[in-house]
C-alpha cells in the first residue's frame, strides 16, 4: 500500500503513516526497512508499507521509503 508521513513521535520512535486508502496507520521505527532510517524520515515523506490490525487499530508493517 502507499501512503505517506502523516506524523512522528520522534521522542518514542514512531510515528502515523496517511494511506492512500484515507486511513492512519501506526508504525514503529522496527518496521522500517532496506535501510531506512527514523532520524531520516520527514512529514509528507512517500511510502510504501503492508498494512495489518494491532490490538489498537490499524498498523503499518514493512515500511519502505518509496
Amino acid at each position: 500500500m502507499n501512503g505517506t508521513i502523516k506524523t512522528l513521535l520522534t521522542d518514542k520512535g514512531c510515528g502515523f503513516i496517511k494511506g492512500d486508502n484515507n486511513r492512519d496507520y501506526f508504525f514503529h521505527r522496527s518496521a522500517l526497512k532496506a535501510g531506512a532510517r527514523y532520524d531520516d524520515l520527514v512529514v509528507g515523506q512517500p511510502v510504501t508499507f503492508e498494512d495489518s490490525e494491532g490490538t489498537k487499530g490499524p498498523r503499518a508493517e514493512d515500511v519502505f521509503l518509496a
